[in-house]
């Protein structure tokens, strides 16, 4: 890695850290094997969303060309999001792609992910299913985005009649996480999950 992205990534580092505002908004970074390339940042889920409360890790990937392009982030906890794949968990953020500038840090990138949290863009999906659900009944994305913040984030709190169908599931020896995903996608109707689930879809 080049001196120049060592010396700027240090510098951000200790920004995130001693910032008031990343002590306010809760947001944090951390070296992976003290490796100024590897990152490791957690945000906060933002007040009144369904992510209050949850705690989200992000890995951060700082290239050799940094800050003359952007770091790759993902998220490492799953989160069901329109522009966060609720697979891989690639963002659909624009200040990680075109709209990147040398003058943004390692603090604007996790403060406008955190953004993103709290005004979510389902019209510029990463998740296109979800995207829909926000879109078409945006009281069940509210509830399911707020079940695998409990279930993923450590929110508090839960969604007890989800609990419930997700325990259906498991008790006819189905995964949980898959039974989770398949609920998630077909509004948690459970016939409509089960026929998914057993390939009748």
């Amino acid at each position: 890695m080049a001196n120049i992205a060592i010396a700027r990534i240090k510098r951000e580092f200790e920004e995130v850290i001693r910032s008031e505002e990343g002590i306010r908004c809760a947001i944090h970074v951390e070296l992976v094997n003290d490796n100024f390339s590897q990152l490791r940042g957690e945000i906060a889920g933002p007040p009144d969303t369904p992510y209050e409360g949850g705690r989200y890790v992000v890995d951060i990937s700082v290239p050799d060309t940094y800050p003359f392009n952007p770091p790759k982030v993902k998220f490492l906890t799953k989160i069901w999001h329109p522009n966060i794949s609720s697979v891989t968990g690639a963002i659909c953020l624009d200040v990680l792609k075109d709209q990147w500038a040398a003058a943004m840090t390692l603090r604007t990138v996790l403060l406008s992910i955190q953004m993103l949290l709290a005004s979510p863009e389902p019209d510029d999906p990463q998740d296109a299913v979800v995207a829909k659900q926000c879109n078409v009944v945006p009281d069940v994305y509210r509830k399911t985005a707020r079940h695998w913040a409990q279930v993923y984030a450590s929110a508090p709190g839960v969604v007890p009649d989800y609990v419930e169908k997700i325990k259906n599931l498991k008790e006819m020896g189905l995964d949980e996480n898959k039974s989770r995903v398949a609920l998630s996608t077909h509004n948690w109707n459970l016939e409509r999950a089960v026929e998914s689930l057993f390939g009748c879809d």
